[in-house]
């Protein structure tokens, strides 16, 4: 597929597209969910650009709706369904529906709609629904604890290019490898020269490191589930809260996921819990060691009684001795017993290990001092060995976690976009259910509505009167004021919208032609002037002259000028479009007017007034085929003549007849 054909994709959004694992198939399918991973492209902008993709795949040119009300209903009907998503996701994905004369086009969503209907939108589905999100990119990843060593040019090169998360060094020689060791906790040497080197340190030769990057930097792969890892576990839960077919093993995936956190680190390892408590806490054991010594030191003091003959004073003064002498001659063992509680003490605060041990003790002297302190070259050695022993240990859990979720980015990918689809799936199948749709029929000539109840209506969809309603050529339809001329033209041009979007439709069975457009005209507010009557005038002249196959709703067109004009204009109208087979439905009251003033006789049907009770219409909300509804004025007379009074009603309502 070209990109840059589609319209509305320039080079840019061409090139973030062509970034994408298959954006073809995310075009075709229009996948939201993939196409808003390419760089710039917005959920928003990823719906808008699958549905022109998936126009150019059915060769669908578009333009049925063809004016502002049928968009406006249009947009109605997607709201009915959006307003049935959890998700985002599936907010935006529904607008890659839209009402289409391809017949492809109808018949591949009829067939995703035949597979919604059977969804079942259960509540723990829909709360495992909430906390779905499309997978995110995740942040660029810096290793500074580690790198890579060459001594060539073109493979130095080369590595920067594949490996950018690490440093990437040059070397000559083992004297610099052994250099590098020290300042780095893992060294990965790439040139086969290096093998049988003898270094101290962590020094791996391995040539092909650069084949496989997750092999030397496995925070790329773990920080693409660190970033993910609550959308990741909520999709397996709608799995199965739905009881989906995953694309791969749900406890294998939270398990792993288990031992990530969210900065990408390695969790729930108890050795390297132990290393990283031990750096974090290191200073402050220290300094409780060091008070541990010297309250130990200060309470033998106290409770000591020191003698020191004159000549003894004096020979310690000769010799230019100090408190330290003095204690090594008279503490020796309280110091003895001071340090140890002090190092037993750093060694159990830190959970030492053996080797650790062994360093920790030595940071405080045997020599007697007082007041007892550190060495603080040893606590640095401390410090340097166990950070050592944490990235070796981190790293070694990092590579074995990676080399667990690296096979498994692809079906966690594909587990987070079934649960998105799912969603949209369950809108549908909510639509479907909350207005008792079924799938309309394709076939014959004009619209055949059995039961229709337009869910638009300003009352609970329970209240809504059910409509029966068919038009197979080009109909007048009368009526009562308010009796529902309007809403029934509504009902019409939504069982048509969302037929030709492929979706269910509101009623018991419809069946319909394959429309090639959508015409539909409001009621006008007031008579025009003259330069807005003429463009209304040139605008059916457009509708007259155009191609068949379409569908023309018209509300109360007389309303544009004087009722005689109108009835003529309305007349030629029906005139010039049965001419052309269109399928359309023209409200007006003056039905009459325009059957004098045709050349043909015009079908006209009515919404008939049962009558009044109360002061209010009780109405037949089904038109009546080849009727001519009566009016509200006819309809007062006509209960004023019945009151049994004078002849003056009676004769009034003879004037109807």
């Amino acid at each position: 597929m070209e990109f840059e054909a589609i319209p509305g994709v320039g080079t840019k959004t061409a090139d973030a597209l062509a970034e994408l694992d298959d954006p073809e198939r995310a075009l075709r399918t229009g996948d939201v969910a993939a196409l808003t991973r390419a760089p710039g492209v917005t959920e928003g902008r990823a719906a808008s650009i699958a549905r022109a993709a998936i126009r150019t795949e059915h060769d669908d040119p578009g333009g049925f709706l063809a004016t502002d009300r049928a968009r406006e209903l249009y947009r109605d009907a997607l709201s009915l369904l959006q307003e049935r998503t959890v998700t985002t996701y599936a907010e935006k994905r529904l607008e890659t529906f839209y009402p289409s004369a391809a017949e492809s086009r109808i018949e591949e969503v009829r067939e995703f709609a035949a597979r919604a209907m059977e969804r079942d939108p259960a509540p723990e589905v829909l709360d495992a629904l909430a906390g779905v999100e499309p997978l995110s990119s995740p942040p660029d990843v810096t290793v500074r604890d580690r790198c890579l060593a060459t001594a060539d040019a073109e493979r130095y090169a080369a590595a920067r290019e594949a490996v950018p998360e690490l440093p990437v060094e040059v070397v000559d020689d083992a004297r610099e490898l052994a250099e590098l060791a020290r300042g780095y906790s893992t060294v990965v040497a790439l040139d086969e020269e290096f093998a049988g080197v003898a270094v101290e340190g962590d020094v791996r030769v391995e040539p092909d490191a650069t084949e496989d990057p997750a092999e030397v930097v496995p925070e790329r792969p773990l920080a693409f589930f660190a970033a993910n890892r609550d959308r990741l576990l909520a999709a397996a839960e709608v799995h199965r809260a739905a009881d989906l077919d995953a694309p791969l093993d749900l406890d294998e995936l939270e398990a792993a996921l288990a031992r990530v956190d969210a900065d990408g680190e390695v969790a729930g390892d108890e050795e390297l819990d132990r290393l990283t408590t031990a750096l974090a806490d290191l200073d402050a054991a220290v300094s409780a060691a060091e008070s541990v010594a010297n309250d130990r030191m200060r309470e033998a003091i106290r409770e000591r009684d020191v003698t020191i003959e004159g000549a003894d004073l004096l020979s310690l003064v000769e010799q230019g001795a100090g408190v330290d002498s003095l204690l090594s001659r008279e503490l020796a063992d309280e110091y003895d017993g001071a340090v140890a509680a002090a190092r037993d003490h750093l060694v159990d605060a830190l959970a030492l290990d053996a080797g650790e041990a062994e360093v920790a003790r030595r940071a405080f002297p045997d020599e007697p001092t007082f007041p007892v302190e550190r060495d603080e070259s040893v606590v640095s050695r401390l410090r340097e060995e166990l950070q050592t022993a944490k990235s070796r240990r981190a790293e070694r859990r990092k590579r074995e976690l990676a080399g667990t979720l690296a096979d498994r980015r692809e079906p966690a990918e594909r587990l987070v976009e079934a649960a998105l689809e799912l969603d949209v799936e369950l809108a549908v199948a909510r639509f479907a259910e909350d207005f008792d749709c079924t799938m309309p029929e394709f076939g014959g000539r004009g619209f055949e509505i059995a039961g229709g109840r337009s869910p638009l209506l300003d009352v609970p969809f329970e209240a809504v009167e059910p409509v029966d309603y068919g038009v197979s050529g080009v109909a007048l339809l009368s009526g009562v004021n308010s009796g529902g001329k309007t809403s029934t033209l509504d009902l019409v041009a939504l069982v048509v919208v969302l037929a030709q979007m492929g979706l269910p439709v509101p009623a018991e069975s419809v069946r319909l032609q394959r429309f090639e457009q959508l015409h539909y005209h409001a009621k006008t507010q007031g008579t025009l002037d003259a330069g807005a009557f003429e463009a209304t005038l040139r605008e059916f002249g457009a509708l007259a002259d155009g191609a068949r196959n379409r569908l023309v709703l018209v509300d109360e067109l007389e309303s544009i000028t004087e009722p005689g004009a109108s009835a003529k204009i309305i007349a030629g109208i029906l005139e010039e479009l049965r001419e052309r087979d269109v399928t359309g439905v023209f409200v007006s009251h003056l039905a009459d007017e325009i059957r004098d003033v045709a050349d043909y006789p015009v079908a006209v049907d009515g919404i008939e007034a049962k009558g009044l009770v109360d002061g209010e219409l009780v109405v037949e909300r089904s038109p009546v085929k080849d009727h001519l509804a009566r009016s509200t004025p006819e309809l007062i007379v006509e209960k004023l003549a019945d009151g049994g009074e004078d002849g003056f009603y009676g004769r009034l309502l003879e004037k109807f007849e």
